[in-house]
């Protein structure tokens, strides 16, 4: 049956068994980072990328972006866009406003997560500075702007599944840290 093993003795096959089990414990702890890794790589699943350099070209080609905003059931915040959409030069550095409400009497502290849709797009999606790259923490009815700012690489007008669109929209969801 385990004919690969060196003899077929019981310890060699619990010795296999359980480096099997191991072997795959190993990889589930892993799958989680290498898949980030992947997606920020990529663009995959619509992930962004956090960028430092923004010295690209400016195309007059622009794109609409629109902005949506969720909050999970148990954070109390209210969290909404400055305006549903902007309309950006492709290359060219944009700024957005979101604000959040705390709505309870005690603080509370929140995390931000985001993608970009169409999915193919979520390469092409630069951020220089975003308040998702941290935790936010809000005091009782207190009221915060959040800006996002980033660009689209020009890239995506050479890419043959991204260079006719004229609409990208950026999802963040706030979810309740414990």
């Amino acid at each position: 049956m385990f004919f690969f093993l060196k003899g077929n003795s019981k310890s060699s096959i619990v010795f296999f068994l359980v480096s099997l089990v191991v072997l795959m414990l190993c990889l589930a702890y892993a799958s989680v980072p290498l898949y980030s890794i992947f997606c920020k790589a990529t663009g995959y699943g619509g992930t962004t990328r956090k960028v430092t350099n923004t010295a690209v070209n400016i195309t007059n080609q622009k794109i609409r972006v629109y902005f949506n905003t969720d909050v999970m059931p148990d954070l109390p915040w209210e969290f909404n866009p400055e305006a549903n959409y902007i309309d950006t030069k492709i290359g060219k550095q944009s700024l957005a406003f979101y604000y959040a409400k705390n709505l309870s009497d005690q603080p509370s502290f929140g995390m931000a997560v985001y993608n970009v849709t169409p999915f193919k797009a979520g390469k092409y999606f630069n951020k220089v500075a975003c308040f998702c790259f941290e935790e936010q923490m809000l005091l009782p009815k207190q009221k915060a702007a959040m800006p996002v700012s980033f660009y689209i690489d020009p890239m995506i007008m050479l890419d043959n599944s991204t260079k006719d669109l004229s609409e990208i929209t950026l999802s963040y969801t706030f979810f309740k840290l414990k």
